[in-house]
Protein backbone atom coordinates (compact mmCIF):
# COMPACT_ATOMS: atom_id res chain seq x y z
CA UNK A 1 0.00 0.00 0.00
CA UNK A 2 1.62 3.17 -1.18
CA UNK A 3 1.55 6.54 1.75
CA UNK A 4 1.47 9.98 0.41
CA UNK A 5 2.83 12.61 2.38
CA UNK A 6 3.73 16.29 2.75
CA UNK A 7 6.43 18.21 3.72
CA UNK A 8 6.67 21.84 3.89
CA UNK A 9 8.83 22.18 6.65
CA UNK A 10 12.50 20.63 5.65
CA UNK A 11 13.54 20.25 9.15
CA UNK A 12 10.93 17.28 9.21
CA UNK A 13 12.49 15.91 6.19
CA UNK A 14 15.96 16.22 7.93
CA UNK A 15 14.84 13.94 11.13
CA UNK A 16 13.18 11.43 9.24
CA UNK A 17 15.65 9.11 9.03
CA UNK A 18 15.01 7.41 5.51
CA UNK A 19 14.30 10.88 3.43
CA UNK A 20 17.31 12.69 4.96
CA UNK A 21 19.56 9.24 3.87
CA UNK A 22 17.53 9.35 0.09
CA UNK A 23 18.63 13.09 -0.15
CA UNK A 24 21.98 12.90 1.18
CA UNK A 25 25.13 13.68 -0.64
CA UNK A 26 26.00 9.93 0.01
CA UNK A 27 22.86 8.87 -2.11
CA UNK A 28 22.50 11.82 -4.50
CA UNK A 29 26.09 12.84 -6.38
CA UNK A 30 24.50 15.82 -7.67
CA UNK A 31 23.72 19.03 -6.23
CA UNK A 32 20.02 19.41 -7.37
CA UNK A 33 18.46 16.04 -6.14
CA UNK A 34 19.48 16.85 -2.15
CA UNK A 35 17.67 18.47 0.73
CA UNK A 36 20.76 20.49 1.52
CA UNK A 37 19.99 22.31 -2.02
CA UNK A 38 16.46 22.62 -1.73
CA UNK A 39 16.69 23.94 2.09
CA UNK A 40 19.01 26.57 0.54
CA UNK A 41 16.57 27.73 -1.65
CA UNK A 42 13.76 27.90 0.79
CA UNK A 43 16.45 30.07 3.21
CA UNK A 44 17.66 32.32 0.67
CA UNK A 45 15.74 32.37 -2.77
CA UNK A 46 12.44 32.90 -1.25
CA UNK A 47 10.91 29.74 -2.14
CA UNK A 48 8.29 27.92 -0.48
CA UNK A 49 9.05 24.56 -0.62
CA UNK A 50 6.61 21.66 -0.55
CA UNK A 51 8.06 17.76 -1.02
CA UNK A 52 5.81 15.37 -2.09
CA UNK A 53 6.75 12.06 -0.87
CA UNK A 54 5.37 8.28 -1.77
CA UNK A 55 6.21 5.47 0.45
CA UNK A 56 5.96 1.98 0.00
CA UNK A 57 7.38 -0.13 2.68
CA UNK A 58 11.22 0.90 2.51
CA UNK A 59 10.86 2.19 -0.97
CA UNK A 60 9.94 6.16 -1.44
CA UNK A 61 9.61 8.56 -4.01
CA UNK A 62 9.95 12.47 -3.88
CA UNK A 63 9.09 14.95 -6.14
CA UNK A 64 10.15 18.43 -5.11
CA UNK A 65 7.44 20.92 -5.05
CA UNK A 66 6.95 24.44 -4.05
CA UNK A 67 3.71 27.04 -3.22
CA UNK A 68 3.99 30.16 -5.59
CA UNK A 69 0.66 32.10 -6.02
CA UNK A 70 -1.78 29.11 -5.24
CA UNK A 71 -0.23 27.00 -7.35
CA UNK A 72 2.28 24.10 -7.61
CA UNK A 73 5.67 23.96 -10.26
CA UNK A 74 9.14 22.27 -9.22
CA UNK A 75 11.08 23.00 -6.85
CA UNK A 76 13.96 25.01 -8.62
CA UNK A 77 14.98 28.52 -9.74
CA UNK A 78 17.96 29.75 -12.00
CA UNK A 79 20.89 28.51 -10.06
CA UNK A 80 19.13 24.63 -10.84
CA UNK A 81 20.57 23.13 -13.50
CA UNK A 82 17.40 20.86 -13.77
CA UNK A 83 14.64 19.42 -11.40
CA UNK A 84 13.66 16.02 -11.47
CA UNK A 85 11.86 13.01 -9.26
CA UNK A 86 14.08 11.16 -6.79
CA UNK A 87 13.42 7.50 -6.33
CA UNK A 88 15.24 5.15 -4.13
CA UNK A 89 17.23 2.13 -5.31
CA UNK A 90 14.96 -0.53 -6.89
CA UNK A 91 11.29 1.47 -5.89
CA UNK A 92 8.84 1.16 -8.57
CA UNK A 93 9.02 5.31 -9.56
CA UNK A 94 6.43 4.56 -12.20
CA UNK A 95 3.58 3.14 -9.80
CA UNK A 96 4.69 5.61 -6.54
CA UNK A 97 4.49 8.82 -9.22
CA UNK A 98 1.06 7.65 -10.11
CA UNK A 99 0.34 6.95 -6.17
CA UNK A 100 1.27 10.86 -5.85
CA UNK A 101 -0.13 12.18 -9.18
CA UNK A 102 -3.68 10.99 -8.17
CA UNK A 103 -3.71 12.33 -4.53
CA UNK A 104 -2.15 15.79 -5.84
CA UNK A 105 -5.35 16.33 -8.04
CA UNK A 106 -6.59 17.11 -4.36
CA UNK A 107 -3.87 19.93 -4.23
CA UNK A 108 -3.87 21.72 -7.27
CA UNK A 109 -5.76 21.73 -11.08
CA UNK A 110 -2.71 22.44 -12.47
CA UNK A 111 0.88 21.80 -12.16
CA UNK A 112 4.42 22.91 -13.82
CA UNK A 113 7.59 21.19 -13.92
CA UNK A 114 10.21 22.84 -15.81
CA UNK A 115 14.22 21.86 -16.44
CA UNK A 116 13.44 17.76 -16.72
CA UNK A 117 16.10 15.85 -18.21
CA UNK A 118 15.30 13.10 -20.43
CA UNK A 119 18.47 11.40 -20.82
CA UNK A 120 17.76 9.36 -17.96
CA UNK A 121 13.96 8.76 -18.51
CA UNK A 122 13.08 11.54 -15.90
CA UNK A 123 10.64 13.22 -18.40
CA UNK A 124 8.82 10.13 -19.80
CA UNK A 125 8.66 8.63 -16.58
CA UNK A 126 6.63 11.92 -14.84
CA UNK A 127 4.29 12.02 -17.87
CA UNK A 128 3.35 8.77 -17.86
CA UNK A 129 2.39 8.76 -13.96
CA UNK A 130 0.84 11.81 -14.17
CA UNK A 131 -1.48 10.85 -17.35
CA UNK A 132 -2.05 7.52 -15.75
CA UNK A 133 -3.84 9.48 -13.08
CA UNK A 134 -5.99 10.91 -14.95
CA UNK A 135 -4.03 14.15 -15.94
CA UNK A 136 -3.84 15.83 -19.32
CA UNK A 137 0.09 16.21 -19.53
CA UNK A 138 1.55 18.76 -22.01
CA UNK A 139 5.49 18.20 -23.00
CA UNK A 140 7.52 21.26 -24.50
CA UNK A 141 11.21 21.84 -24.83
CA UNK A 142 12.25 24.84 -22.57
CA UNK A 143 15.86 24.69 -22.10
CA UNK A 144 18.99 23.15 -23.37
CA UNK A 145 21.53 21.57 -21.27
CA UNK A 146 25.25 21.54 -23.09
CA UNK A 147 27.64 18.74 -21.64
CA UNK A 148 31.04 17.56 -22.44
CA UNK A 149 31.45 13.43 -21.77
CA UNK A 150 35.65 13.15 -21.87
CA UNK A 151 35.21 9.66 -22.98
CA UNK A 152 38.92 8.87 -21.32
CA UNK A 153 40.23 11.51 -22.87
CA UNK A 154 43.41 13.85 -21.08
CA UNK A 155 42.96 17.39 -21.13
CA UNK A 156 45.16 17.97 -24.22
CA UNK A 157 44.18 15.32 -26.37
CA UNK A 158 40.59 17.43 -25.75
CA UNK A 159 41.98 20.43 -26.19
CA UNK A 160 43.51 19.03 -29.47
CA UNK A 161 39.79 19.04 -30.54
CA UNK A 162 38.49 22.53 -29.91
CA UNK A 163 37.72 24.90 -32.37
CA UNK A 164 41.27 26.57 -34.03
CA UNK A 165 40.48 30.06 -33.01
CA UNK A 166 40.45 29.29 -29.06
CA UNK A 167 43.17 27.31 -29.08
CA UNK A 168 45.04 30.40 -30.84
CA UNK A 169 43.55 32.88 -28.04
CA UNK A 170 45.07 30.28 -25.23
CA UNK A 171 48.86 30.50 -26.91
CA UNK A 172 48.31 34.47 -27.17
CA UNK A 173 46.71 35.36 -24.21
CA UNK A 174 47.30 32.73 -21.41
CA UNK A 175 51.39 33.88 -20.23
CA UNK A 176 49.57 37.27 -20.06
CA UNK A 177 47.03 36.20 -17.10
CA UNK A 178 47.67 34.03 -13.63
CA UNK A 179 45.83 31.55 -12.41
CA UNK A 180 44.67 30.07 -9.22
CA UNK A 181 41.99 27.30 -8.08
CA UNK A 182 41.06 26.80 -4.84
CA UNK A 183 39.55 23.44 -3.82
CA UNK A 184 38.10 25.01 -0.15
CA UNK A 185 36.03 28.51 0.26
CA UNK A 186 38.57 31.27 0.70
CA UNK A 187 36.70 34.26 1.91
CA UNK A 188 39.11 36.66 0.02
CA UNK A 189 38.89 34.64 -3.26
CA UNK A 190 35.06 34.60 -2.63
CA UNK A 191 35.42 38.42 -2.51
CA UNK A 192 37.45 39.09 -5.77
CA UNK A 193 34.77 36.56 -7.30
CA UNK A 194 32.11 38.73 -6.04
CA UNK A 195 33.69 42.08 -6.82
CA UNK A 196 34.20 41.30 -10.31
CA UNK A 197 30.83 39.85 -11.22
CA UNK A 198 29.44 43.30 -10.00
CA UNK A 199 31.75 44.79 -12.59
CA UNK A 200 30.83 42.01 -15.50
CA UNK A 201 28.45 41.84 -18.31
CA UNK A 202 26.51 39.78 -15.97
CA UNK A 203 22.91 40.88 -14.55
CA UNK A 204 22.91 41.37 -10.77
CA UNK A 205 23.04 38.01 -8.73
CA UNK A 206 19.76 36.55 -8.00
CA UNK A 207 20.59 35.73 -4.36
CA UNK A 208 24.37 36.57 -3.40
CA UNK A 209 24.00 34.77 0.33
CA UNK A 210 22.82 31.26 -1.69
CA UNK A 211 25.93 31.11 -4.02
CA UNK A 212 28.16 31.90 -0.67
CA UNK A 213 26.75 29.34 1.46
CA UNK A 214 26.31 26.46 -1.46
CA UNK A 215 30.44 27.76 -1.68
CA UNK A 216 30.85 27.01 1.81
CA UNK A 217 29.36 24.16 1.99
CA UNK A 218 30.93 22.52 -1.57
CA UNK A 219 34.12 23.71 0.02
CA UNK A 220 34.16 22.18 3.28
CA UNK A 221 32.57 18.83 1.67
CA UNK A 222 36.08 19.16 -0.74
CA UNK A 223 33.93 19.65 -4.39
CA UNK A 224 34.50 22.91 -4.60
CA UNK A 225 36.69 24.49 -7.84
CA UNK A 226 36.74 28.67 -7.48
CA UNK A 227 38.68 29.45 -9.79
CA UNK A 228 40.53 33.44 -10.26
CA UNK A 229 42.73 34.74 -12.78
CA UNK A 230 45.05 37.54 -12.34
CA UNK A 231 46.64 40.26 -14.32
CA UNK A 232 49.51 42.12 -12.79
CA UNK A 233 48.14 41.06 -9.72
CA UNK A 234 44.41 42.24 -10.06
CA UNK A 235 41.83 39.94 -10.06
CA UNK A 236 40.14 40.02 -13.31
CA UNK A 237 38.31 36.94 -13.90
CA UNK A 238 36.30 34.05 -11.49
CA UNK A 239 34.58 30.78 -11.70
CA UNK A 240 33.09 28.65 -9.68
CA UNK A 241 32.60 25.11 -10.62
CA UNK A 242 32.14 21.59 -8.69
CA UNK A 243 32.65 18.54 -8.88
CA UNK A 244 31.44 14.96 -7.68
CA UNK A 245 30.57 11.25 -8.93
CA UNK A 246 32.77 11.68 -11.89
CA UNK A 247 30.92 14.93 -12.98
CA UNK A 248 32.42 18.43 -13.20
CA UNK A 249 29.34 21.47 -12.74
CA UNK A 250 29.86 24.74 -14.30
CA UNK A 251 28.34 27.39 -12.13
CA UNK A 252 29.16 30.39 -12.36
CA UNK A 253 31.93 32.34 -14.30
CA UNK A 254 32.40 36.00 -14.82
CA UNK A 255 35.50 38.52 -16.14
CA UNK A 256 35.80 42.32 -15.59
CA UNK A 257 34.45 44.04 -18.88
CA UNK A 258 37.87 46.27 -18.68
CA UNK A 259 39.86 42.82 -18.75
CA UNK A 260 38.29 41.63 -21.75
CA UNK A 261 41.01 42.45 -24.34
CA UNK A 262 43.28 39.66 -22.02
CA UNK A 263 40.63 37.00 -22.64
CA UNK A 264 40.79 36.06 -18.85
CA UNK A 265 37.92 33.93 -18.65
CA UNK A 266 39.02 31.52 -21.53
CA UNK A 267 42.15 31.09 -19.84
CA UNK A 268 41.17 30.80 -16.15
CA UNK A 269 37.93 28.28 -17.96
CA UNK A 270 40.93 25.91 -20.20
CA UNK A 271 43.15 25.95 -16.37
CA UNK A 272 40.08 24.79 -14.81
CA UNK A 273 39.00 22.09 -17.52
CA UNK A 274 42.56 20.76 -17.35
CA UNK A 275 42.48 20.74 -13.76
CA UNK A 276 38.51 18.69 -13.74
CA UNK A 277 39.92 16.15 -16.53
CA UNK A 278 43.94 15.39 -15.54
CA UNK A 279 43.64 16.26 -11.63
CA UNK A 280 40.00 15.22 -10.67
CA UNK A 281 39.70 12.75 -13.56
CA UNK A 282 36.02 13.30 -13.86
CA UNK A 283 34.17 11.40 -17.08
CA UNK A 284 31.64 14.36 -17.65
CA UNK A 285 31.19 18.03 -17.36
CA UNK A 286 28.06 20.05 -17.36
CA UNK A 287 28.11 23.60 -18.55
CA UNK A 288 24.29 23.91 -17.39
CA UNK A 289 21.25 25.75 -19.02
CA UNK A 290 21.17 28.10 -21.66
CA UNK A 291 22.52 27.88 -25.45
CA UNK A 292 24.84 30.99 -25.08
CA UNK A 293 27.42 30.77 -27.94
CA UNK A 294 30.52 30.19 -25.99
CA UNK A 295 29.66 26.85 -24.50
CA UNK A 296 29.39 25.63 -27.53
CA UNK A 297 33.76 26.19 -27.81
CA UNK A 298 33.81 23.62 -25.14
CA UNK A 299 31.13 21.45 -25.35
CA UNK A 300 30.21 18.43 -28.12
CA UNK A 301 26.54 17.82 -26.83
CA UNK A 302 23.43 19.41 -26.37
CA UNK A 303 20.52 18.23 -24.43
CA UNK A 304 17.09 19.42 -24.26
CA UNK A 305 15.58 20.55 -20.93
CA UNK A 306 11.74 19.93 -20.76
CA UNK A 307 8.60 21.67 -19.41
CA UNK A 308 5.51 19.33 -18.53
CA UNK A 309 2.16 21.41 -18.23
CA UNK A 310 -0.01 18.96 -16.07
CA UNK A 311 -3.69 19.98 -16.32
CA UNK A 312 -6.69 18.85 -14.46
CA UNK A 313 -9.37 18.33 -17.05
CA UNK A 314 -12.57 18.37 -14.80
CA UNK A 315 -11.57 21.29 -12.98
CA UNK A 316 -13.65 24.47 -14.56
CA UNK A 317 -10.67 26.64 -14.56
CA UNK A 318 -8.66 24.98 -17.10
CA UNK A 319 -11.49 24.98 -19.64
CA UNK A 320 -10.58 28.44 -20.92
CA UNK A 321 -6.93 27.16 -21.21
CA UNK A 322 -8.07 23.60 -22.79
CA UNK A 323 -10.54 25.68 -25.08
CA UNK A 324 -7.64 28.00 -26.50
CA UNK A 325 -5.69 24.89 -27.45
CA UNK A 326 -8.16 22.74 -29.12
CA UNK A 327 -9.15 25.69 -31.52
CA UNK A 328 -5.17 26.45 -31.84
CA UNK A 329 -4.77 22.98 -33.39
CA UNK A 330 -7.79 22.81 -35.47
CA UNK A 331 -6.53 26.15 -37.07
CA UNK A 332 -3.46 24.08 -37.36
CA UNK A 333 -4.59 21.34 -39.20
CA UNK A 334 -6.72 23.84 -41.00
CA UNK A 335 -3.88 25.69 -42.20
CA UNK A 336 -1.92 22.37 -43.30
CA UNK A 337 -5.20 20.75 -44.74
Amino acid sequence: MIAIEYHADLKEVQSDAALATLLSSEMQQTPFDRLAWWQGLAEHCGIEPLLAVARDGDSTTVLPLQRANGALSGLANWYSFRLRPVASPGADATGMLTALARDLARKAPRLTLAGLPDEDGSAELVETAFRRAGWIALRETCDTNHVLHLQGRSYDAYLAGRPGPLRTTLKRKTAKVETRIFNQFDAEAWADYEDIYAESWKPSEGSPDFLRGFAQAEGAAGRLRLGVAYAEGRAVAAQMWTIEGGTAFIHKLAHREDAKPLSPGTVLSAALFREVIDTDGVGLIDFGTGNDGYKRDWMEEVRPRYRLEMIRPEAPQNWPFLAKRALKRLAGRGKRG
